[in-house]
């Protein structure tokens, strides 16, 4: 972009340039002379005439494009790319060489991602422009005001304007596909099931219905008469007994967590527990401790889960209480009898207080640890050594350990790590 100090310059020097025209025909004279300067004469109308080129009041939208889906409202899965389009409308008549065009991606987190095409309008004073983003991570983006701008054929002077095209979409966390968690299959037969709800419950061998196919799916629970008919993969729905209401346990304790990726591994894995839960009618919860106390009550049903996921979306590791202290803050959030899955990275004295804290409230409490050298609380050399993890080993807590996404539907399915 041009400074204002920049443009006076030019035409101070283009003024001096005329006034010499100037006095060169009158002192002159002569067909050169007159030619010359009425060909001077063109080129300022031109360059003064540019400044209504129509470039100030430029006007367009904004289209989305993942795949094949295209809507203004998209909710995106992170690690996806989008391709957006835009097409920009330029009124008025004066002659414009080309459009630059230059757009910003803004993250919830107040990172931008810039991007910059140009376009030649045609003659109806139209052009679009594409680009594809990088990979998005987690959050809640928009797009600022759209800048365009365009110069002279001399390039000396630059005009510009700009245009709001809203467009907002969320990007989820990462999610793996669960095919089975061994403690489910427990279900009404632990120490938690007197909490059992209606709907939370496991299968029975009775068909109660269509859903949609899961990836790893037996071919005996295909629908096939179902498949036929729509097109898609369609399997059998069972009738279910009864099961625990589970409680997840998201830790936003900003110290126990080394690096931002770490903390995107508990989002995903929470979020993907929760798709588990969810996708076989089970009550789920959630308890998020962070700046304040966020939580949502163990049910089933579709607008729970919707509420949580945009919860997830959203969530940042801002909390300043370690994670016993934070769950004897959230002792409304956690009913007994339920099931209590913690996500967190901390080792040491502190989950082992939170572990039996929820015990002895008369809850299932299991721990999915993910692996790392974030410290304890009170027990740095413990956490290291790995002797807290025996002894919860030994008083009979179920642990989970992993270190990357693509290790938690193994782990669930085998058991305890």
């Amino acid at each position: 972009m041009l400074t204002a100090r920049a443009t006076t310059m030019r035409w101070r020097v283009i003024g001096i340039l005329y006034v010499i025209s100037l006095l060169f025909l009158l002192f002159q004279g002569g067909k050169t002379s007159f030619m010359l300067f009425c060909i001077f004469n063109v080129l300022v109308i031109y360059l003064v005439f540019g400044r209504w080129s129509g470039i100030a009041h430029v006007s367009g939208n904004r289209r989305l494009v993942n795949g094949l889906n295209t809507t203004g409202e998209q909710t995106l899965t992170a690690g996806t790319r989008l391709e957006v389009n835009l097409a920009v409308q330029i009124p008025g008549i004066w002659p414009i060489p080309y459009v630059l065009v230059r757009d910003r991606l803004l993250s919830q987190n107040g990172s931008a991602v810039p991007f910059e095409a140009s376009f030649v309008p045609n003659y109806r004073r139209t052009g679009s422009v594409s680009f594809t983003t990088p990979p998005l991570e987690r959050g809640i983006y928009h797009f600022a005001p759209t800048e365009c701008s365009t110069r002279d054929i001399f390039g000396l002077f630059e005009h510009a304007g700009s245009f709001l095209s809203e467009q907002s979409f969320s990007v989820y966390p990462r999610v793996v596909p669960i095919r089975n968690w061994q403690l489910f299959k427990r279900g009404s037969k632990g120490p938690y099931s007197t909490s059992a709800s209606r709907l939370s419950s496991k299968e029975t061998t009775q068909i109660n219905g269509v859903r949609e196919y899961i990836y790893g799916d037996k071919l005996s629970r295909i629908h096939w008469n179902a498949t036929a008919k729509t097109g898609n993969w369609k399997s059998k729905e069972f009738e279910r007994e009864s099961l625990p209401r589970t409680v997840f346990v998201l830790d936003r304790y900003s110290g126990a967590y080394e690096k931002p990726d770490q903390f995107e591994l508990a989002v995903s894995v929470t979020a993907s527990m929760l798709d588990f839960g969810f996708r076989r009618s089970t009550a789920m919860g959630l308890v998020s401790v962070g700046k304040k106390t966020e939580g949502f009550a163990a049910i089933s049903k579709s607008d729970q889960r919707e509420l949580m996921l945009n919860h997830l979306v959203r969530v940042q590791a801002d909390g300043e209480t370690p994670l016993y202290r934070a769950l004897r803050q959230s002792t409304a959030l956690v009913p007994p009898g339920s099931l209590v899955v913690i996500v967190s990275p901390q080792a040491g004295e502190e989950t082992i207080l939170a572990m039996e804290w929820l015990s002895r409230r008369g809850v299932m409490p299991v721990l999915v640890h993910l692996k790392g050298d974030a410290p304890g609380s009170k027990a740095g050399v413990d956490a290291r050594s790995g002797e807290w993890l025996r002894m919860l080993h030994r008083s009979g807590f179920t642990i989970h350990q992993l270190s990357t996404l693509q290790e938690l539907p193994h782990v669930l399915e085998g058991g305890s790590a």
